[in-house]
């Protein structure tokens, strides 16, 4: 999707970064391809495109494993600070910035014959404001980040602002959440695309149940919050309008995406947050423990559940025979479906005794290295 209007009056084409957790750029460049985005690439933290302002935006808009979106907007060599400032001031600023609108730099030096980080930002502050006059504010909402690699500085306008994890409707959170990126790209890991049905027998805050739901009913995740690229020079509102009424073809999902937890509290905050991202009437929560679980009626799916970690609430030796009946449960009542879990400790997953495959991603998660752990069809 694009627009001309938009794409005429910066007249640009140039790289974006997609920004992801380290460990599932494989994961999200395969959603970006299927996405319909140009030239995907995963590099290390992330996938790189080629589009102008339009792709940034639907990038924002639709991408749900996206941590950041970056817009690449110059680039060019600098072996001294009196270079950078020169340089720095040929940057097309008031194609993307607008005067009345603050800024804030931040920068990094890897490799490099400059190697302030501070004096850097200060060179590109100053050619913002003397060339086009935009305030600069450490609380500006529009970031500029430099990145000086190898004597190469590179600019780039963070257009997403605040991190894509926060889809703007999960207000209510349960300890140790799971951030809705990661959940999104687990879930595509293990080869959900919105046609079956869901369980997670831990559901926490709901964020795997909800996730799994939106991602059904075709709803764009970043549909109901703001981004930094609306406060730019390149942002045409009735492009954008345009854009984000596309999501959601308004057909009902064939199956409900059901959730489960012995915490009453946490039930309630994910019948409160299926509420507020528009699903509630494609999921289930209810209360009670693993070893009362039971399939839904209908066809298999996927069972998805990211249980308690030993390092994150205590001792991990009670979490064996929570782990031990949980496998237990689902080998005896769920032949058919897939499982994927996410824990921080091989061991706890070989407490199930589930016929995992070779282990899938591993990401950093609440200070801890996870891994997601995965099954076929259980027999």
């Amino acid at each position: 999707m694009t627009s001309d209007t938009a794409a005429d009056r910066t007249g640009t084409d140039f790289e974006i970064f997609i920004v992801t957790a380290p460990g599932l750029e494989s994961v999200l460049c395969e959603e970006v391809k299927a996405r319909g985005f140009r030239d995907a690439t995963a590099i290390k933290g992330g996938v790189t495109v080629r589009g102008g302002w339009p792709e940034v935006w639907r990038a924002n808009l639709e991408l749900r494993g996206a941590t950041r979106v970056l817009a690449r907007v110059a680039s060019f060599r600098a072996l001294h600070l009196a270079q950078l400032d020169k340089r720095a001031r040929r940057v097309p600023w008031a194609e993307f910035l607008r005067p009345d609108v603050p800024v804030r730099v931040e920068a990094s030096c890897k490799g490099s014959r400059i190697y302030h980080a501070g004096a850097t930002a200060q060179r590109i502050e100053r050619a913002i404001t003397e060339e086009l006059g935009a305030p600069i504010s450490a609380e500006a909402g529009v970031s500029i980040k430099a990145r000086i690699d190898d004597d190469l500085c590179t600019i780039s306008v963070d257009a997403s602002g605040e991190s894509l994890h926060k889809r703007g409707h999960k207000e209510e959170i349960h300890k140790a959440p799971l951030r809705e990126t990661l959940a999104a790209l687990f879930l595509r890991h293990c080869g959900f695309d919105g046609t079956e049905p869901v369980v997670d027998p831990m559901c926490g805050s709901g964020t795997f149940v909800i996730e799994a739901a939106e991602i059904a009913a075709g709803l764009y995740p970043g549909r109901t919050r703001h981004f930094a690229f609306e406060q730019l020079a390149s942002f045409n509102e009735a492009a954008w309008q345009a854009m984000r009424a596309s999501g959601g073809n308004g057909a009902k999902p064939a199956f409900r995406f059901y959730g489960s937890d012995r915490d009453g509290g946490a039930i309630a905050m994910s019948r409160n947050n299926a509420e507020r991202a528009g699903v509630a009437g494609l999921t289930d929560f209810q209360k009670h423990a693993v070893s009362d679980l039971m399939p839904p009626e209908g066809p298999p799916g996927l069972v998805i559940v990211n249980p308690p970690y030993g390092a994150r609430i205590g001792e991990k030796k009670p979490l064996f025979a929570l782990y031990g009946a949980l496998g237990q449960t689902l080998l005896t009542r769920f032949s058919g479906w897939r499982v994927g879990l996410l824990t921080n400790e091989a061991s706890l997953a070989q407490a199930t005794g589930l016929p995992f495959q070779p282990s899938g991603p591993s990401v950093s998660h609440g200070g801890l290295r996870v891994t997601l752990h995965s099954t076929a069809a259980l027999p």
